[in-house]
């Protein structure tokens, strides 16, 4: 099951991973994102347009592509883990924790006994991981699946270093724009007030002396380079809906300019027909 879960091996090297944020639904959009180059796509349950069953049809569509299906629940609930991990993911992203008891509960939600409280009976999870058997996954689920946890709130930040400690942890991940909030200075124009910038450091800082792995959203891809080059190793580069928007309204404009461009020349060449008509 490890040999299976691409981000789950390249976090365990030196490098960065680099990933992509799926909102909508449909699992031939998962698989166009997935077979764009990523190591992972996260399947986005918490502010996505993305039910249960649409979740497990992305998450088994990225998974085919050879790249990992990461789940973002909508809250720490023992049945939002459960249902996200018998889906096929090979780990969840978990938001808006506060303190080490938080983390210790989401570990026990996600590991099988005698290490947690996960129940074991789904069908589905095994084909995220090629011909594993059903007891090769019971066997194997606790070392080979990543659980990672947003760094978004005031408490989580002044309580990083106790939850980065929390045996079972793989990564913490930074959601600025929340982070931002629950701070007091907001991402209102794309730029970062030194105050959050210094408490993303200090996420990065807590992963690292920790021995855990740090990741962040990132709205770019030259934003995600820059995270990259600090140190981050599990990095976004992109969002479906932004990617469309951005794209959409570059080809529009694009196309705008043209007419405008071609509507000049058709000007300046009429001005000109005159000219030579009404010259003595």
């Amino acid at each position: 099951m490890q040999a299976a879960n691409r981000l789950q091996k390249a976090l365990r090297g030196s490098g960065p991973t680099f990933g992509a944020w799926q909102t909508l639904p449909g699992s031939n959009l998962s698989r166009t994102i997935a077979r764009s180059g990523f190591d992972w796509v996260l399947v986005d349950t918490e502010h996505g347009n993305i039910d249960d069953g649409a979740m497990h049809e992305c998450v088994a569509a990225i998974a085919g592509c050879g790249v990992s299906p990461i789940v973002r629940i909508a809250a720490n609930e023992g049945w939002m883990v459960k249902r996200a991990l018998d889906a096929g993911a090979h780990g969840i992203i978990v938001p808006l924790l506060y303190t080490e008891e938080d983390a210790r509960k989401l570990v026990s939600s996600a590991k099988f006994p005698p290490a947690g409280v996960r129940g074991f009976g789904s069908p589905f999870p095994m084909g995220s991981f090629g011909n594993e058997t059903t007891a090769q996954y019971l066997q194997q689920a606790n070392e080979s699946l990543l659980t990672i946890v947003q760094i978004e709130t005031k408490e989580a930040l002044h309580n990083v270093d106790a939850i980065a400690q929390v045996p079972g942890i793989d990564v913490l991940f930074v959601g600025p724009f929340d982070l931002g909030n629950n701070i007091g200075h907001p991402i209102l124009d794309g730029s970062m007030h030194e105050d959050l910038q210094k408490a993303i450091a200090s996420v990065l800082r807590a992963a690292k002396e920790n021995e855990k792995r740090a990741g962040i959203y990132a709205t770019s891809g030259e934003q995600a380079r820059t995270f990259s080059d600090q140190g981050f190793n599990m990095i976004s580069v992109a969002a479906d809906m932004n990617a469309l928007q951005t794209y959409f309204e570059s080809a529009l404009s694009s196309a705008k300019g043209s007419l405008a461009h071609s509507a000049w020349n058709m000007a300046k060449g009429a001005a000109g027909g005159v000219s030579k008509m009404t010259r003595p």
